[in-house]
């Protein structure tokens, strides 16, 4: 058997067996072996013969299934005896020497086996410590198709060259943690209201819009949500690990993940870039990397039109759809994702006469604030206007460390997790509108209070859905077992970019 990949999760894929005289039919039982199939069936051969040949065009896409092909052949011509193949997966491409080379995608592929019953896999010799990151599992590294045959056989294994390995992971790994060292919310200064804002927003899991003049603080609040987030879950980090292995980036040196991801691309980032995609097989993009991390969409209106309404898809379902020609995955994409827009381009515009030094013309201001509007804002749950600290803003309470916070962050996800254990849900804003008001409705007289922002047009149903979400976070922070008005009106604060009433957040302290 062996496995191919779909997304972030594997799918196995049974090779039969059977030769023809004059063919070699591979039948399939799962994902079609599309193009290349052809030629990569005579990659096999000549690497079950350990001869040379030319190089052959064909697709990487199917990389992946050299090995079991190779095996099949040569079970099928009776090189090895079938059983040694059963109940055992094999993974790894094969050079046209019968060299085993590495593939991306190693850890969501022995999860899928791990999830099918499967409990033994041989893969590139490099990539052992990948697939054993996977528990339970008994993984067996080989450098060559000699060394796995020689194995099957029970013969004593020949030497071979070492495997030449990928570059991926000491190159292109995220080093969002290390980044992120240094930093801490006590670092702050001033934005009471904004700073609570965030930890609402690490609670539940609700995505986040901050605006406000250039040098307001924007970024230095953004940059330090990660620092007030729980440790990742044992499922959870390989959920993103498999993520970071399908996109080429996983540094298994560092050994599990503990630490929530975090990315901040550039406004000049590509499409493919941001939510996946590009040439050959479909790779994650940032959106999929920063999974159950921070997704910091710094300068968001400069970002490309086409990037923009891409998000909508991962800020509503936590998923995102990527087609290429034939080739369709759908990957994770539940990041909190956090935007920071300025009011302008020049960023110093101000509605204070006296303060503003902007030098955009008015319809340019008009243009770039529709880029933080309609679709996209409505699939936001917390907005922020942040301002310039001063006097009337300065926060008497001081600022707490990060470490105090995120103990409040944890106790009000464990209080989610507990709540929604039958749904799949991990946090309040992943859960649908529809089990929140059969399962957990507000009080009438909570419900009456959104009901006529919505009426008033002040807010719209997928609002409504995300302020309920929010009043569920407000309790879980709070220690309330049930939201009432209290919660509800801050919920709506938070929502419409309003201001907090202090005892929200008083008695907060350094």
């Amino acid at each position: 058997m062996v496995v191919a990949v779909d997304a972030s999760h594997g799918v196995a894929v049974l090779l039969g067996q059977g030769l023809a005289v004059g063919l070699l039919p591979l039948d399939a039982d799962g994902p079609s072996l599309r193009v290349g199939r052809d030629a990569r069936i005579d990659q096999c051969e000549a690497a079950g013969r350990s001869c040379h040949s030319e190089s052959l065009d064909v697709s990487t896409r199917t990389a992946y299934y050299d090995l079991g092909m190779a095996l099949a052949i040569l079970a099928a011509s009776g090189e090895i005896e079938p059983g040694g193949l059963e109940r055992t997966v094999f993974i790894g491409e094969l050079a046209l020497d019968g060299g085993l080379r590495p593939t991306s995608g190693v850890l969501p592929m022995v999860l899928a086996a791990s999830h099918a019953g499967i409990a033994r896999v041989v893969v590139p010799e490099p990539q052992v410590a990948e697939a054993r990151m996977v528990p339970g599992m008994e993984i067996l590294g080989f450098r060559s198709l000699g060394q796995v045959v020689a194995e099957l056989r029970g013969e004593p294994v020949p030497d071979a060259p070492p495997v030449a390995t990928g570059t991926g992971g000491s190159l292109l790994g995220w080093r969002g943690d290390r980044r992120l060292d240094d930093m801490d919310m006590s670092d702050l200064r001033g934005m009471p209201e904004t700073r609570y804002a965030v930890e609402v927003a690490a609670a539940g899991g609700h995505h986040l819009l901050l605006k406000g003049p250039k040098g307001c603080g924007k970024t230095s609040i953004a940059e330090r949500i990660p620092t007030i987030l729980p440790d990742l879950s044992r499922e959870e980090s390989l959920e993103v690990m498999a993520v970071q292995s399908l996109a080429g980036v996983l540094d298994v040196d560092q050994g599990l993940l503990t630490r929530p991801p975090f990315a901040a691309p550039h406004h000049d980032a590509s499409k493919p870039g941001i939510v996946g995609g590009g040439s050959g097989r479909v790779r994650p993009g940032q959106v999929s990397l920063s999974h159950a991390g921070v997704l910091f969409l710094d300068e968001f209106p400069l970002f490309k039109s086409d990037v923009i309404e891409c998000l909508r898809e991962p800020l509503e379902s936590g998923d995102i759809t990527v087609s290429r020609g034939e080739e369709s995955v759908t990957l994770p994409a539940r990041a909190l994702v956090v935007l920071a827009a300025n009011p302008c381009p020049c960023g110093n515009f101000d509605a204070s006469v006296t303060k503003d030094g902007c030098i955009c013309r008015s319809n340019e201001r008009q243009a770039y604030a529709r880029k933080v509007s309609g679709p996209i804002t409505d699939r936001i749950d917390i907005s922020r206007t942040l301002r310039p600290m001063s006097e009337q803003n300065h926060d008497p309470w001081g600022s707490e460390a990060s470490a105090d916070i995120r103990e409040r962050v944890a106790q009000a996800r464990r209080r989610q997790r507990e709540r929604y254990a039958d749904f799949g849900w991990r946090l309040n804003g992943q859960a649908s509108g529809i089990a929140l008001r059969d399962n957990w409705p507000l009080p009438p007289s909570a419900e009456a209070l959104i009901d006529s922002r919505i009426f008033s047009g002040a807010l719209t149903r997928r609002g409504a859905v995300r302020v309920h979400r929010l009043a569920w976070t407000l309790a879980d922070l709070a220690g309330v077992d049930w939201p009432g008005v209290a919660e509800t009106e801050t919920a709506l604060a938070l929502r419409n970019g309003g201001s907090l009433k202090v005892a929200a957040y008083e008695g907060r302290s350094a």
